[in-house]
């Protein structure tokens, strides 16, 4: 009887564990630098670095002088911190959809994967390429 309590109780425990894990949620954004995104938009940026005409070139010169990569939605004028830097750069001024966990104290997604988003989202006239 005692081992059919201790079984009982650690199937219980098991069980709390995985519906308390958190799970997988989408974002979907633009893989922006931080401090554009800051802004709300690349035209800044833009406008005053000559060789700069892209979203993906205004990011990935922003993160060369410090900023982070960064999943912006437009629509929301939400910012989310990812918090892997290291294949973020591939996916620089794209639609994507990140899929991972949220950590809502502090705005960072804990990334899973990242998918190109089959649809632009729309994005100020700004901000896109001349």
């Amino acid at each position: 009887m005692k081992r059919l309590a201790l079984v009982f109780a650690a199937t219980l425990m098991f069980l709390t564990l995985a519906v308390a894990a958190p799970q997988n949620q989408a974002f979907t954004g633009e893989i922006m630098d931080s401090r554009c995104a800051n802004l709300g938009s690349h035209a800044e940026t833009i406008k005053n670095h000559e060789g700069i005409h892209t979203a993906k070139e205004c990011a990935l010169l922003c993160v060369k002088q410090g900023s982070k990569f960064v999943l912006f939605n437009a629509i929301a004028k939400t910012t989310y911190q990812l918090d892997d830097q290291r294949k973020l750069g591939q996916f620089a001024g794209e639609s994507v959809t990140v899929s991972g966990t949220l950590d809502q104290s502090n705005k960072a997604i804990h990334v899973a994967d990242i998918k190109l988003s089959p649809a632009k989202l729309p994005f100020p006239a700004s901000d896109q390429p001349h």
